[in-house]
This record gives C-alpha cells, sequence and structure tokens, in this order.
C-alpha cells in the first residue's frame, strides 16, 4: 500500500512538473509554478506583506519612502510584467537586506540605504528584487518544494485555498530564505537588463556587490568571527566571487553611460538614523538604553552586547551570558509568583525572594542549567514594569566564575532602571552626517570624526565605498557616523 501511493504521488509531480510548466516572458524559460498563479501570488503577498511590516515597521521618514518608491518606479516602467503592481518600502532596520514577496512587493532596509554611495547603487538593488519577481522566482520554489514535500490529497486541498500560504503553513519564511545561484544570477542579469532600460548605468549592481563585500568582511572582523552570522543582504541572496565577476561582465554587453547621481544621493541620506534607532533600542559602550520603552542597563567591562528584535544578549569569552526580554503579567502576579507560577512553572527552582531594583518591585531565584554544553546557575530576575509586564533578566553563571566576576554580574540586576529626560537628551541614537572634505584630509583624519572608538578607519572606507588604497578628494561628500 505504501509502495502504491509512493507509486501515484511520483506519478502525481512528474505530471505536475509537464503540464504545469509555462513560458516566463522575462527569462524565456520554461517554469513549473502551477501551484501560485499570478493571482495567488498577489494574494500571498498581501498577507506575508502585512507580517513584514508588524516584524520591522517601515522607516518614519515620508522624503525618504518616496525616494525609494520613485526609483524603484524607474526601475519597473520598463519590465515584462507590466501588469504587476510593483510597491516599494522603506524598512526601519539597521541591516543591510532587501527582498520582494510575490506579487509586487519589493522591501529595502535604511541599513542598505545608508551603505550604498549612489542612486544607481540602490536603483541595482531595487532592480534585482524586481527580477526576482518578474522571473516568478517565489511561485517556481514554492511550487517545487510543495511537491516535493507533500502528497496528492494535501496538494490538491491546498490548490486554490484562500490562504494557500497558512494553509501550508510556510509563510514569510519561504519568501525571505536564500534563492538558489541559478535564480540568483538569473535576477541580477535581469536587474542590470532593468538598469540599462531606466537609464541608469549598469555597473551600479557591481559597485554595490563589491562594497558588501567589505561590509559583511568588515562586520566578521568587528563580530570577531569567521563569517558573521547576522541576517543579511547575502544570507538571503548568496554571493560569491564568480557571481560579482558576472554582474561586471553582464553590465559590458549595455552603453556605460547612464544615471549614476552620488552626491544628490548622499544628500537624501543626511540625517537619517544609522543603526538601532530610539524605536529598537541602542548599544553604546557597555550600557543599552531604550528611549522609546524609558529603560537603561548596563552589563561588565569584556561582555558584548547584542541588540535581538525579541531580546538583548551580551555575552563573555567566559562562557557567561547575560539575557534580557520582557513579558506579560496577565494576572498581575507579584514578583516571586510570576517567577514560580508563569515563567517557571514546570521548572524546579531554588529560594525565589523578593527584592527591590531602583525602587521597583523584583524577585530573584536561581534554577540549574546548561549553555553550549556546559553546566551553568541560571539566575532569574524578574522586575515590575507596570501592572501588567515583567522586565527579565537571565543570567547564565559558569562554575568557573570568581567572586569578583559574580559580583560583577549582580551589578547588572541592579543597574536596570528608568530613562530620566536628561538621559534621553544625552543618550540619541547614531545617524548619517555629510561633511565635505577639504585639501590635505585623509582617510585618518576625517575617519576620526565617526562614532565609533573601533575600527574606525576601516568603518568609513565601507560607508564611503573606498577601496583600501582609494584617498580622499577635496571638495567630495562624504559620510560619517555621529550621534
Amino acid at each position: 500500500m505504501i509502495k502504491r501511493f509512493f507509486y501515484i504521488f511520483v506519478v502525481f509531480a512528474s505530471t505536475q512538473a509537464v503540464t504545469g510548466c509555462s513560458t516566463n516572458p522575462a527569462t524565456g524559460d520554461n517554469q513549473f509554478t502551477a501551484l501560485m498563479s499570478p493571482q495567488q501570488e498577489v494574494q500571498v503577498g498581501a498577507q506575508e506583506h502585512i507580517k513584514i511590516l508588524k516584524q520591522f515597521g517601515v522607516y518614519k521618514d515620508k522624503k525618504l519612502q518616496n525616494y525609494v518608491s520613485s526609483v524603484g518606479k524607474k526601475v519597473v516602467q520598463y519590465t515584462e510584467r507590466p501588469e504587476v503592481d510593483y510597491k516599494f518600502f522603506l524598512l526601519d532596520s539597521p541591516v543591510v537586506n532587501a527582498f520582494a514577496l510575490p506579487g509586487g512587493y519589493i522591501y529595502i532596509t535604511r541599513g542598505l540605504l545608508a551603505l550604498a554611495n549612489s542612486e544607481a547603487e540602490v536603483a541595482s538593488v531595487l532592480a534585482h528584487e524586481t527580477g526576482h519577481i518578474t522571473a516568478r522566482h517565489s511561485a517556481e520554489r514554492y511550487s517545487r518544494s510543495v511537491v516535493t514535500s507533500l502528497g496528492a490529497m494535501i496538494l490538491s486541498s491546498a490548490v486554490g485555498s484562500a490562504g494557500v500560504s497558512e494553509a501550508l503553513g510556510v509563510g514569510s519564511s519561504l519568501y525571505l530564505s536564500s534563492y538558489s545561484r541559478g535564480q540568483e544570477s538569473q535576477a541580477d542579469s535581469l536587474g542590470i537588463r532593468y538598469l540599462s532600460r531606466s537609464g541608469y548605468t549598469p555597473t551600479g549592481m557591481s559597485a554595490f556587490l563589491t562594497n558588501l563585500q567589505a561590509d559583511t568582511a568588515l562586520q566578521a572582523k568587528i563580530d570577531d568571527k569567521s563569517t558573521s552570522n547576522a541576517t543579511n543582504y547575502f544570507s538571503t541572496h548568496p554571493a560569491t566571487a564568480e557571481r560579482v565577476s558576472k554582474t561586471v561582465s553582464e553590465a559590458r554587453q549595455y552603453a556605460q553611460q547612464g544615471i549614476v547621481k552620488h552626491a544628490p544621493y548622499l544628500r537624501m541620506l543626511d540625517g537619517m538614523a544609522y543603526g538601532d534607532s530610539a524605536a529598537q533600542g541602542f548599544v553604546r559602550g557597555n550600557s543599552f538604553y531604550h528611549p522609546d520603552l524609558g529603560f537603561k542597563f548596563s552589563v561588565p567591562e569584556g561582555y558584548k552586547l547584542k541588540n535581538k528584535p525579541s531580546h538583548i544578549i551580551a555575552s563573555a569569552k567566559n562562557g557567561a551570558a547575560i539575557i534580557f526580554d520582557f513579558a506579560s503579567n496577565k494576572g498581575r502576579a507579584t514578583p516571586v509568583s510570576f517567577i514560580e507560577n508563569t515563567w517557571m512553572k514546570d521548572q524546579p527552582i531554588l529560594s525565589a525572594q523578593n527584592i527591590t531594583i531602583n525602587g521597583m518591585p523584583a524577585a530573584t531565584a536561581s534554577i540549574k542549567g546548561s549553555l553550549n554544553g556546559k553546566v551553568m546557575t541560571i539566575r532569574l530576575i524578574a522586575i515590575r514594569w507596570g501592572d501588567n509586564q515583567f522586565a527579565r533578566f537571565q543570567i547564565a553563571m559558569p562554575t568557573s566564575l570568581s567572586a569578583a566576576q559574580m559580583k560583577d554580574l549582580k551589578t547588572t540586576t541592579y543597574s536596570f532602571n528608568r530613562m530620566s529626560a536628561k538621559d534621553k537628551s544625552r543618550f540619541k541614537p547614531y545617524h548619517i552626517k555629510l561633511i565635505t572634505s577639504k585639501a590635505g584630509d585623509s582617510v585618518a583624519s576625517l575617519s576620526l570624526r565617526m562614532a565609533y572608538k573601533d575600527h574606525r578607519q576601516q568603518r568609513f572606507r565601507v560607508l564611503n565605498g573606498l577601496k583600501p588604497h582609494d584617498r580622499i578628494v577635496a571638495n567630495r561628500l562624504y559620510k560619517i557616523v555621529t550621534d
């Protein structure tokens, strides 16, 4: 019976692969997209768009939003799928990334805008994402993934349903996961085509990809890793030296003269938030500040702070780690009751006790656990943050920690406090500032004006698209990061 079902499934899948193929007007290729029609692409895109905006949020700068949309509209005016309603959004994220949803939804982050150095580079990214849409890569990947993973009965019930992505449990992750090398190459080729058709220099794509490689290498160095594990453009759009070389070669097939717009583009960025914003909270040295939510805390020297969408983590080379987040207090429990009956409901805890942290009721307890395969004592702290919410610390402490190191971690807990009006005016997010170079300026001299204390010259070079041996040109605009 099992063998018979498998045989029927294979015949079904094979039949679909043949009868469900169509010729794509952008690529000229036959592709299998039978399980997501253009109408379903619009439907799925609209569903997932709501989730994207909830996850990232749009950057609240109408001028920049309109600018991104205007560049995008130029790029898509000569595509092979004019029936698509292309829509462009600037997301409030410091991560360098861009992606597209089926149905014409294209997103770019302010982190990517900060890294780009001309309108042509931004246009190249939007053109590449447009290529994924015109080539129907999401529909193709969706259709093939369903055939590969599901049986005939599930297929027949899912096709044509009101919620295609929901019925099959794929959601945004399908569209945010990496494309194949072939799909990336095809989107590059289409992107260069659209760049040229819309009047931009076709070299914008290779210029951006080259600088993006430099930025990825720098971030890995800053994070003390051989490769960065952050979600960035290369994690969703795999890049190779071969791919960058190919964009250079393909660009030569088009007229080289075209729109670049270096200085006008940089002027658009003046004052734009850089890194984490006030709405996301930000790291300064060994402290974390969140002006919008109004709290702050510090970690011991030597700990590296990372701001994640749902939590903040600090880690040290000795294996200790601190995780901070918020949790709801639906029943308005006391801090001890919250730890015992909600947070650690099914875990044995050791001696929960009431404490006070900067005037706020709190409680602490400990449990035995492990982190990265090492036995740890996990110190739990719950701090009442209003009637309906608790601020939480989880502090993982290796058995090898000294008394002084334990004391430093305790200090972290008691550093948690509300931000005063003075704090909020003093500690602000970084932003992009433009400066005009003068005769005699150098990378070394201009990079001293960067807000960072580490890797200043490398950060400055990458931010401005400068190669290792490029020099400063007098009377030219350059970006710096300041507070």
